[in-house]
């Protein structure tokens, strides 16, 4: 009799919830009803924890017709949800409107970053003075950062230069473009050279509004028989004029680095004051714009060229730098915050 009463039980479940579910009309209702009937807890559920007590011949029948009912009552679940879910959608059609005269939202167009600006401008300068584009690493050896370019180890100039070091000895990132000089001049040696090295550098400095751990450079060389300081000053001139402005003016000032000699630092008359004197130029009325020089002899010849008969002129600036000063921006990390609001006014 026990199979008997409990398959009783388990009809008058199946009947008394299939009767409960169909006056379920919302998404709370129907959930309360799963729990009701379908839950841990559920009467049917508690069927199934007292299989273990009926006598084994009994209880393949109530097992049976337990998994008959529940699959039913699943069954009609899904049937009743996917009803209230078409009546949803059914009302919502009917109650919401979608104007399709209305002016849909225009995209919003990207643009050049301000630094690529500036470069592209830079690159088209020198290439209509004849100037190509060379591309060099990014990942250098230590020789070609420093010791090809007259800075052997332990040389004091080497602290200009914070350097990022690789795990692996003697790699590091380069901390300028120059390293690209040694590489263009023995690949092109003994021929004449007339290039632009554009590209990222990396330097461990504290970020400030007027330093950052990359950035921008255009290296420029020259490299040929009979070149003077003349051809750098008149090369520069020229550059800085296109790019400034036709009146813009220029002065060199002796200067030092390892690669060039003689070595110069150019600037360019603040063209916000007009050489007045202002905050911009802090009062001086120039502004610095790039390092430059003739380059070495030792370094002619670590890259192939004999130096008593080949000479040349070597330029590097930074392009944010110049930016900067074209747009009188006053803070460097603006280039990599990735602020709209910045880079939606180049």
């Amino acid at each position: 009799m026990d199979d008997v009463l409990e398959i009783n039980e388990l009809d008058a479940l199946q009947a008394r919830a299939l009767q409960e579910l169909e006056a379920v009309n919302d998404e709370a209702a129907l959930q309360a009803w799963r729990v009701a009937h379908l839950g841990r807890n559920a009467p049917l559920m508690q069927i199934f924890s007292r299989l273990g007590q009926l006598p084994k011949e009994v209880r393949p029948q109530v097992g049976q017709r337990a998994n008959q009912v529940k699959q039913a009552l699943e069954a009609a679940l899904e049937e009743r949800a996917a009803a209230l879910r078409a009546a949803a959608l059914r009302r919502a059609l009917e109650s919401e409107r979608l104007d399709v005269t209305l002016p849909g939202r225009r995209p919003e167009l990207g643009r050049l970053h301000p630094t690529t600006r500036t470069l592209r401008r830079i690159v088209h300068i020198f290439a209509e003075m004849g100037f190509q584009v060379y591309r060099s690493r990014e990942v250098e050896s230590d020789a070609y950062n420093f010791e090809l370019l007259n800075m052997p180890a332990h040389h004091p100039a080497r602290d200009l230069w914070d350097t990022f070091y690789t795990t692996t000895s003697g790699v590091l990132l380069r901390t300028h473009t120059s390293p690209g000089q040694i590489h263009v001049m023995r690949e092109r040696a003994p021929q004449p050279i007339r290039v632009i090295l554009p590209g990222m550098c990396y330097r461990y400095e504290q970020i400030s509004a007027r330093s950052e751990i990359q950035f921008n450079q255009v290296e420029v060389l020259a490299v040929g028989r009979n070149i003077t300081f003349s051809d750098l000053k008149g090369t520069l001139n020229t550059f800085a004029r296109r790019l400034f402005g036709e009146q813009a003016r220029t002065r060199l000032r002796p200067s030092y680095f390892p690669f060039t000699e003689p070595s110069a630092e150019m600037d360019v008359e603040c063209f916000v004051c007009g050489g007045k004197g202002c905050t911009v130029c802090k009062g001086s009325g120039w502004l610095e714009i790039l390092g430059c020089g003739m380059v070495h002899p030792t370094v002619l010849q670590n890259g192939g060229y004999d130096p008593e008969e080949f000479g040349g002129f070597a330029a590097g600036m930074g392009v944010e730098r110049i930016t900067m000063l074209l747009h009188r921006i006053e803070d460097i990390r603006y280039f990599w915050a990735n602020d709209v609001r910045f880079l939606s006014q180049f």
